[in-house]
């Protein structure tokens, strides 16, 4: 069996169609829980602009070169597919089936088989066809606009919030939904359409029934989660860091104003027409002391306030330091496989995959020798005479 780790995947073949962003760190998720996860990676690279050996969402991955624009290349993919149990691409609309890859395909090879497909907009719809990025499909759900404060445009959550909370983790899930629908008595392969915009809608129910309810306005910086409240935000400290509160029960408010020392000048915070006030004295009591002095000021305590860190200071800190939450491994620090697991941990055993370093290896535990030739290519026309 193929080197798969101990994770509760193990034993379960996954086929990723090579391509950038959501797609690959679906398929990351996937191998750090043990699956045997082989990128079908293309002659000439998928377009992402990193080196590959830094690639961090291809670890755990197997790489093998195949070019889809030649039948044998077709056939070559047929042959994994018929000896997976999920495909993953993320290709637009339309374009695994021109290449003879799609889901009819696929499924007349292997009926048991999860098609998983990755896109912003979805397989249908008016924009369906059309080029986008993370920052479009979150603003047409209403997440966008919702971050950010209210006299400015909107933040950017980086890709976070729509490639992988919207896109890969919604498509990770309808994978392991369908794989166990596959595995019943009875059960066929089907194909997983997600849809990064779905995703991110679907992430914002609470907010919608809060807005329903009366509980939230449509607009940024109104709210209790928005920084519309003094006591849910971000605060400057005297060296230019800040610190992050989140005290919203009143007794963790308590302890916040308490150890913040305003316990005795602060306006009450049932009191919406003093917010400004109490906001203000927040912010400046915050500027008297270096965000390290005000981390060991809450660190031990329930005012639930915490220094922001930077991606590189992160892995330092105490708790997920202790936690594992971060490991290094072939010299890059990266965050460690989650959620855990007590009895089948998923771990970091390879490293990036390297494109088509693993076509011998490959070939041999999938049983496919023609993949350890490399990519196969329609030979060069002569020249009319």
């Amino acid at each position: 069996m193929a080197e798969s780790g101990n994770g509760p995947l193990s034993g379960v073949r996954v086929v990723e169609l090579a391509g950038i962003g959501p797609g690959p760190f679906a398929a990351m998720l996937l191998a750090d829980l043990g699956a045997d996860v082989v990128r079908v990676d293309r002659p000439g690279g998928a377009g992402l602009r990193i080196d590959p050996a830094y690639d961090i969402t291809n670890r755990n991955k197997r790489s093998v070169l195949v070019d889809l624009k030649v039948p044998a290349g077709v056939a070559q993919v047929l042959d994994l597919v018929e000896r997976a149990d999920v495909l993953v691409e993320g290709y637009r609309p339309g374009v695994a089936e021109r290449l003879g890859v799609g889901p009819e395909q696929c499924l007349a090879r292997n009926s048991r088989l999860v098609y998983g497909r990755m896109t912003g907009w979805g397989q249908h719809g008016p924009l369906a066809d059309t080029a986008g990025h993370d920052i479009g499909y979150i603003a047409i759900t209403g997440a966008l606009g919702m971050i950010g404060p209210p006299d400015g445009p909107p933040a950017l959550p980086a890709n976070l919030l729509g490639d992988y909370a919207g896109g890969s983790l919604y498509l990770v899930i309808g994978v392991l939904a369908a794989l166990q629908h596959a595995r019943t008595e009875g059960g066929q392969g089907q194909v997983v359409d997600a849809a990064i915009v779905d995703g991110t809608a679907h992430l914002t129910a609470m907010i919608h029934g809060m807005l329903a309810a009366g509980g939230w306005q449509d607009r940024r910086g109104a709210n209790l989660l928005d920084g519309g409240t003094p006591f849910y935000g971000a605060y400057e400290t005297a060296d230019g860091g800040y610190m992050a509160v989140g005290a919203l029960e009143k007794r963790f408010y308590a302890e916040f104003i308490r150890l913040l020392g305003i316990e005795d000048e602060a306006p009450g915070r049932d009191d919406l027409a003093a917010w400004g006030e109490l906001r203000t004295a927040i912010a400046a009591r915050f500027k008297t002391r270096t965000r390290q002095e005000w981390t060991a000021v809450f660190e031990t305590s329930d005012a639930c306030v915490a220094p922001v860190l930077s991606l590189r200071e992160a892995p330092e800190h105490p708790h997920l330091a202790a936690r594992g939450t971060f490991v290094d491994h072939g010299g890059i620090t990266q965050p460690a496989p989650a959620p855990r697991f007590s009895r089948t941990p998923g771990a970091v055993h390879r490293p990036p995959a390297q494109p088509g370093a693993d076509a011998e290896e490959i070939a041999r535990d999938w049983q496919i020798p023609g993949l350890a030739a490399g990519p196969a290519r329609t030979e060069p026309q002569e020249a009319d005479s």
